[in-house]
């Protein structure tokens, strides 16, 4: 079976919602597909993971449509009325036209916070799902049951930070389990950073925040989709801050 048949996507304001139900028509940056999609493309259903502004049916999967065609056009195209000094302006994007949305019998729900951009998965799998986690057809993190303690996508790459309290990650077991996970992390493109209990209550700051980032910064920047900074600069007090580790989009 064709793998990527069904995509879901990210939708995290109301408009982009109305365009997608009224207009039948949503977009996605042809950077963005060709950086997270590659030959997962093109899609032949579109779903959407609804954020927080869409209370009562946040933070799950409740619409999807078939695509019956996509087009490469600019944000002039899409928006007439966009200004000429826009930052967006000259961007490329597909435009996914679409049927009429359906509703699913039953929402396919986050049962853990997680920043979601994009996620290709098959029909089968889509029609099946209870949550979030059934969606993955092809993730070895997810067959494995990793779960990271904090997650945090770059640019140029992907931050697993561990936070090891000493009753779990002491001993030469203990040791070998966390080795063998780093290196399955690793071989699917993630930079692993641990900070023990001693180095967390005493050098929080200093140590374990400023290793994160500079491996940000090494990474070129948080990706820009997260709407956070894109670097961080640990000697500038008044320079940009992080987000809280479980802030949700908006």
């Amino acid at each position: 079976m064709p793998r990527g048949e069904v995509l879901v996507a990210i939708i995290n304001n109301v408009e982009d919602m109305r365009l997608a139900s009224e207009a039948g028509w949503y977009r996605i940056p042809v950077s963005s597909a060709h950086k997270w999609l590659k030959d997962r493309w093109p899609p032949r259903w579109l779903a959407f993971y609804q954020t927080k502004v869409f209370s009562p049916e946040a933070h799950a999967v409740n619409y999807y449509a078939p695509v019956h065609d996509i087009r490469i056009v600019s944000r002039m195209d899409l928006f007439p009325d966009t200004p000429c000094d826009h930052p967006k302006v000259i961007r490329r994007y597909y435009q996914l036209l679409l049927e009429d949305l359906q509703p699913l019998d039953q929402p396919i729900v986050s049962r853990r916070w997680r920043r979601i951009v994009f996620i290709p998965t098959t029909l089968d799998k889509f029609k099946s799902a209870i949550e979030i986690n059934d969606l993955w057809d092809e993730s070895p993190l997810e067959d494995r049951t990793y779960f990271l303690d904090f997650a945090i996508f770059c640019n140029q790459g992907k931050i697993d930070v561990e936070t090891d309290g000493d009753t779990w990650h002491i001993g030469p077991e203990s040791a070998q389990v966390d080795r063998q996970r780093d290196n399955n992390l690793a071989s699917f493109g993630w930079k692993v950073l641990r900070f023990n209990t001693t180095e967390i209550h005493e050098r929080p700051v200093n140590y374990c925040a400023r290793k994160v980032m500079v491996t940000i910064n090494r990474l070129k920047g948080l990706d820009h989709i997260t709407g956070v900074p894109d670097r961080y600069v640990p000697d500038d007090p008044l320079g940009p801050r992080q987000l809280g580790l479980f802030d949700r989009e908006i």
